[in-house]
Formats: structure tokens, C-alpha cells, sequence
């Protein structure tokens, strides 16, 4: 049934361009947050193992990258991967992408919370992690409710701070190298029973998907394209130009740890190896100025995940996926500021539940997480291609379908090293559930009520609706 003006919620103003999706975006990836939070359990499970982790992940991201370009170019709209799988490879495959999302996008928020306490461990000593990493993201959910373009300049100016603590860690890291990178290639070793011993596959396997998690959040500037000028012709340029920076902004300051750390079972086995280096190879008042600069990011990477996870939220409830009330509930646009102010208060709600889950379970169910969204959109762009579904797109992957084959290789490994790991296998397992309950919501609630699909605003994207249906 077609609908009617009284049917169509209201949505969002196009205030956004190239720059202010690019700093909402890299502060979503929040590569500071990534290298403090995350790369130091990667250290722990995989050692100098950590660099070829880095790699595989990077393989990945890079070919998943090209296919975020593409599909976000034939579809920018605020559901960002369900929307883009919906109109591909159908609706059940659509909402199990969705169903996935739901958990894997609001996982991010308490990951970063609860990591605020250790990298202030050296300015505020004994900070507890949950109760710190509650009152952050509580606050984060209330700054989310500004305008765009405010929270753009804001998170902007975080991301200046941020990149100059990576930029500190690079250069004490890198002034003092003491190993050959290549060593880490041809002779990885972790720390087991207190010294170092080589590391296995299944290790660097498992730590690769901690490491797409850490690397992941260069696609989220599909979330924004409902709010940038020129979507369909921008938004992929903005997408690889994240991802670069991305990549840049990680790796430079891991590698630089690793080759200037001047003890390597230490940096392993540390709370907090980078505030280590820079303690060690500096002095304490950096410690303290990169420490807080960190936070900051922290910070700021959560406001700009709460900005993302209400437009996804906001774009579920266009489509009617949870009925009466909370449709109307996410749909909610503030008349000032023009946020989805409710759905906003809601995800910050629920990520606040999820702070007194343990960091290295959320950390893993994440990665696998992953793995499934990355195979579902590299499906869909196969299948857009073959069925002329994304022919409209302004962008095309270079070199396909070598993008889409090297993802699904690449996601294959890992995949199968983390099935080896008890740690791996239970956060598959955790990922596998998320798809069956997707898959019995569909069928049990979504489809008793009609047909369902992703909607797609006529005046947002360069792929109309019916051509999408026809195609399939």
C-alpha cells in the first residue's frame, strides 16, 4: 500500500558535507579508543603475532572497504548494511543483517565506557571502570541529542586531541625502535607461562577478529547519508577516505610499540602498554597529558556512536520493525535540534545495561559480529551486480570481483581459527544465536503482519524502490 503524507515520519535536513561525515565518522572509529582499548588485549592473545592479525584485518577492511563504497553509494540511507542486503538479497536476509546490527552497533558504546577507567589509571588512580563507564555514556546520549552540525565541530575538535596522543606514542615508538618489524613476520611470539613462546594460528586468528573490530567503523558514514548533501555522488569517496585514516592512525602507533618497547613481555602482559611506552620512553607529565587526550577521544567516540546508532534506530522503526510504541518512540524527531531524540535516550539506556558486561566477551562477540556483516554485504554486492540492482550506483569497486573473493577468504580464516580458540567458538556460537532469533522474529512477528521491507526515501537514493523489488 502506497503511503500516504500522514504515513511518512518526519526526517532529517541535509547540513552535512564531505568534512563533517568524515569527523563524524573517524571519531566513530575512534582509533585512539582502539589502540588504548582494544589492541591491548590483542597484544595479550597474539603478542608480536598482533602485526599479522593486523594485516589479515586490514586485508579485509580494505575489500571491505571498496564494497561499502559501492553498496553506500546505490543506497545511503541511515539502516546503513540491512538496507543495503534487503534490497539484494531479499527481506529475511535483510532482517537477519539488522538483527545482527542491533547488537553488534550498541556493543561499542560499553566497550569504550569501560575502558576510560584504565587509561586515566595514571591521573586518577583506583577510578572504577563500571560506574565511570555509566556516567560517560550516560552523558554521551544526552550530548547526542544536539544538532548534527554542532555535534560535527565537536567531535572534530576531540579528534584533533586524539590524533595527537597517537601521534605522541608513533614518535616515542618508533625514535626508539629496537627490533626489525619483519622479525614479528617470520618468528611472531607471545608471552606463555611468563616468557616469550611462539604463537599459534588459532591465537593470531581470534586476536584478527578483535583486530576487525578495532579497525571496523569506516562504513558508518552510511549512517550520516541521510543528513549530507550529494549522498549517492560523496559518500564513497568519504567512506575510503575514513578507512585510510583509519588504518593509518591504528597501525603507525602499534607497530611503533612493538619495535620500541623495551621489554616485550611487559608490554604484553601491562594493563595499559601504551601508557607504558610513553612512561618509559617520556616522562609522567606526558603520561598524564596523552592519558586524558585519550579519554577525550573515548569520549568522543561514544557521542559519535550514539549519533550513528540513533539514525540506524530511527531508520528500523521507518520500517516497522518493533511495532507500537517504540516505532513512534524512535521516529521521534526533536523540533529544534532535529535529532531522533527518544531513540537516542533509549540506546543510551540500553548501553548502559551492557557496562556490567565483561570487556572481553563484548569484545569477541563484536568480532564475530563482524564476520557475518561483512559476508552479508560482500553477498550483496555480488548479487547487486548480477542483478543490475546497484547498475545506478555513481561508484563502482575497482577490480571487481577480487573485493568481494578476498573477503570471503579472508573472513573464512578467521572464521575457522576462532572455531579452534574455547573463547572463539562461544562468540560464533553467541553470533549464530543472533541470527536464529533473527530469523524466528521475521517469521513469527514480522511477516504475520505483511510483507516487510527496507524503506528507501525516494530523494536519497539513485536506486528507486520498485526497481529493487523488480530486480528480485
Amino acid at each position: 500500500m502506497a503511503d500516504t503524507a500522514s504515513d511518512v515520519p518526519q526526517g532529517f535536513s541535509r547540513r552535512l558535507g564531505v568534512v563533517g561525515v568524515l569527523l563524524l565518522t573517524l571519531s566513530v572509529a575512534t582509533p585512539a579508543s582502539s589502540v588504548f582499548v582494544i589492541a591491548p588485549d590483542m597484544l595479550r592473545g597474539a603478542g608480536t603475532g598482533t602485526l599479522w592479525a593486523l594485516i589479515l584485518a586490514a586485508i579485509v577492511c580494505v575489500a571491505t572497504g571498496y564494497i561499502y563504497a559501492e553498496l553506500s553509494s546505490a543506497f545511503p540511507v541511515a539502516g546503513g548494511e540491512y538496507v543495503m542486503v534487503t534490497h539484494t538479497l531479499g527481506p529475511l536476509a535483510g532482517f537477519v543483517m539488522l538483527g545482527v546490527n542491533v547488537f553488534n552497533n550498541l556493543i561499542f558504546l560499553p566497550v569504550a565506557g569501560l575502558g576510560i577507567s584504565e587509561v586515566l589509571g595514571s591521573v586518577i588512580p583506583g577510578l572504577p571502570a563500571v560506574p565511570t563507564a555509566v556516567a560517560v555514556v550516560a552523558a554521551c546520549a544526552l550530548v547526542g541529542i544536539l544538532d548534527i552540525r554542532l555535534n560535527a565541530f565537536v567531535t572534530g575538535t576531540f579528534l584533533l586531541i586524539e590524533v595527537l596522543a597517537l601521534a605522541a606514542v608513533s614518535v616515542l615508538g618508533l625514535v626508539h625502535a629496537a627490533r626489525n618489524p619483519l622479525d614479528f613476520l617470520l618468528h611472531p611470539v607471545a608471552v606463555q607461562n611468563g616468557a616469550l613462546a611462539p604463537v599459534s594460528f588459532a591465537s593470531i586468528g581470534v586476536t584478527a577478529a578483535i583486530a576487525l573490530f578495532a579497525l571496523n567503523g569506516y562504513g558508518a558514514a552510511v549512517y550520516f547519508g541521510e543528513e549530507m548533501e550529494q549522498a549517492p555522488t560523496r559518500i564513497a569517496r568519504t567512506v575510503m577516505l575514513a578507512l585510510v585514516a583509519t588504518l593509518v592512525l591504528e597501525g603507525t602507533p602499534i607497530v611503533a610499540a612493538l619495535v620500541g618497547s623495551p621489554d616485550l613481555i611487559r608490554l604484553f602482559t601491562v594493563d595499559n602498554p601504551f601508557g607504558a611506552l610513553v612512561r618509559e620512553r617520556g616522562s609522567l607529565g606526558l603520561v598524564q597529558w596523552v592519558s586524558v587526550g585519550v579519554a577525550l577521544a573515548i569520549v568522543n567516540a561514544i557521542i559519535a556512536w550514539v549519533l550513528a546508532c540513533a539514525r540506524f534506530f530511527y531508520s528500523t522503526a521507518r520500517d516497522g520493525c518493533w511495532g507500537r510504541p517504540i516505532d513512534r518512540w524512535l521516529l521521534a524527531i526533536h523540533p529544534r535540534f532535529g535529532s531522533p531524540w527518544i531513540g537516542t535516550l533509549i540506546i543510551g539506556a540500553v548501553a548502559i545495561g551492557l557496562c556490567f558486561v565483561p570487556l572481553r566477551l563484548l569484545e569477541l562477540w563484536s568480532g564475530t559480529g563482524l564476520i557475518a556483516i561483512y559476508l552479508g554485504i560482500a553477498l550483496a554486492a555480488m548479487v547487486g551486480r548480477a542483478n543490475g540492482i546497484t547498475t545506478a550506483a555513481p561508484y563502482r569497486m575497482p577490480f571487481y570481483p577480487l573485493a568481494p573473493i578476498v573477503t570471503f577468504a579472508a573472513l573464512g580464516y578467521v572464521t575457522l581459527t576462532n572455531s579452534w580458540d574455547a573463547e572463539g567458538r562461544w562468540a560464533l556460537i553467541a553470533t549464530l544465536v543472533q541470527v536464529a532469533v533473527s530469523i524466528a522474529y521475521y517469521l513469527l512477528v514480522l511477516r504475520p503482519r505483511g510483507a516487510w521491507t527496507a524503506r528507501i526515501p525516494a530523494v536519497e537514493s539513485v536506486i528507486p524502490a520498485s526497481a529493487t523489488s523488480d530486480a528480485r
